[in-house]
């Protein structure tokens, strides 16, 4: 093979397998996706040794991809429901899954994970680096976490978030600005652990170099994790998420001359009016490349429901250029979400993610709704469910209250605004009178 990684091909003009997968998916010339795999702005997060990927592009003029949540926790310790939930994403055709797990045995899972998903895999190899090295935090050297990144590559993870980006100087000014919430990211608040237990630099920082080399061997995406990002709307858009935001775009750059791909990660908690700006301000810092957010949740009094609260500014953050949505689940900030709040999760994200991409044009996007519509119209039940998002869901709701005649629902009935202009229009008179109980 004549490239290490997707962005090596494409600055040699090689369109690749994975390029002509993601041309197709996306409906545009596949010299369009090499050309902004060349330049940064698409990333097709494929590692050679994941062997089951169906390859999928996120970034510049693509659909709006979403990632899914799970892994195993140290207090629910139970391999099979987050296999339940892979299944869910297989039905739903979620494109990505970070595995997430921090307790037992984390390899044996992501090795199956990888084995059976064609959904892109992403982890934070910080989140694995107590249970894999056996080692405290403060025993923990800076070669040790390089160590874990690497035997996540070998596996076949196609993307890591690592955060480099939070140094002793954006530290410095977290510290004199102060927040609400401090750090949130748990990765994040994991290396300001150690690096003030220590007094150390970042390691992912000072060994940036080495990072990339490990990434570019296998074809890892670089996603640029913000340790920094918001954990409640007063912490929205300060200093130390700037500076950390600054910060990535320089670690954007670096990875782009080493042919490593990258995706830059963002908030977290934001108020509606900010998350326009906040999409501009990325693109502009960290040059275009593919955004990533988590929600942003615009408001923090909705446990429960964040599910709701995310989709709702991760549609805009879509439509305002984000790229990629890390879904929320109602278990947001409670508990380690079951399965039906993955599932609950994944639909209100793609809701989001559809939305925002007939909001930005994205060619054929609107094509479903078209077809909705125009089965409302004909009031034919089973095209409405086979285009609905949740199809489940629909048929259980209508079916619950049936309707005396099948081509209304239990809402209107007789009084059907559809029902009664495609009579109309076929010449044919209405009655809405029941005969029967007039008699």
């Amino acid at each position: 093979m004549s490239w290490t990684t997707q962005m090596n091909a494409a600055r040699q003009h090689i369109i690749t397998e994975q390029m002509r997968i993601v041309a197709e998916k996306e409906k545009l010339p596949v010299q369009t996706i090499c050309e902004r795999v060349a330049a940064g702005t698409i990333a097709i997060p494929a590692n050679h040794n994941h062997k089951s990927l169906s390859p999928e592009g996120i970034g510049n003029g693509l659909r709006t991809k979403i990632n899914v949540n799970l892994g195993i926790s140290g207090d629910s310790v139970d391999y099979e429901r987050e296999l339940e939930k892979v299944k869910i994403c297989r039905k739903y055709n979620v494109e990505a899954i970070m595995d997430l797990s921090n307790y037992g045995k984390t390899s044996d899972f992501r090795t199956k994970l990888i084995e059976i998903s064609s959904a892109m895999i992403g982890t934070v190899p910080m989140y694995d680096a107590v249970g894999y090295l056996e080692k405290d935090l403060l025993d923990i050297s800076a070669k040790d976490f390089l160590s874990v990144v690497e035997a996540h590559a070998k596996q076949g993870v196609d993307f890591v978030t690592i955060h480099a980006g939070i140094t002793r100087s954006v530290i410095s000014m977290f510290k004199e600005t102060k927040r609400l919430t401090n750090i949130v990211s748990r990765g994040g608040s994991l290396l300001f652990a150690w690096m003030e237990m220590t007094g150390n630099e970042n390691p992912f920082y000072e060994y940036y170099d080495d990072v990339l080399d490990i990434l570019r061997t296998y074809d890892v995406t670089i996603s640029l994790g913000d340790a920094m990002r918001p954990g409640s709307i007063n912490d929205s858009t300060d200093a130390g998420q700037i500076a950390e935001l600054t910060q990535l775009g320089l670690l954007t750059k670096k990875a782009w001359e080493r042919d490593v791909q990258v995706m830059v990660e963002g908030p977290g908690h934001m108020a509606l009016n900010e998350i326009a700006a906040n999409m501009q301000i990325e693109k502009r810092l960290c040059h275009n490349a593919p955004f990533y957010v988590l929600g942003p949740l615009v408001t923090d009094i909705a446990p429960g429901y964040d599910h709701i609260t995310s989709a709702i500014g991760g549609a805009i953050a879509a439509a305002n250029g984000a790229d990629f949505l890390c879904y929320v689940t109602p278990a947001e900030h409670l508990r380690l979400p079951d399965v039906n709040d993955v599932k609950e999760g994944i639909i209100a994200s793609k809701i989001a993610a559809h939305a925002a991409d007939i909001a930005k044009g994205i060619p054929g996007a609107r094509d479903i709704d078209n077809k909705m519509s125009d089965a409302r119209r004909r009031i034919d039940w089973d095209d409405m469910f086979k285009y609905a998002i949740d199809s489940d869901k629909a048929r259980t709701y209508y079916e619950s209250t049936p309707p005396t005649e099948r081509h209304t629902c239990s809402m209107c009935g007789k009084m059907c605004a559809m029902r009664t202009v495609n009579k109309i229009l076929d010449g044919e008179h209405i009655s809405l009178l029941d005969k029967k109980n007039c008699d």
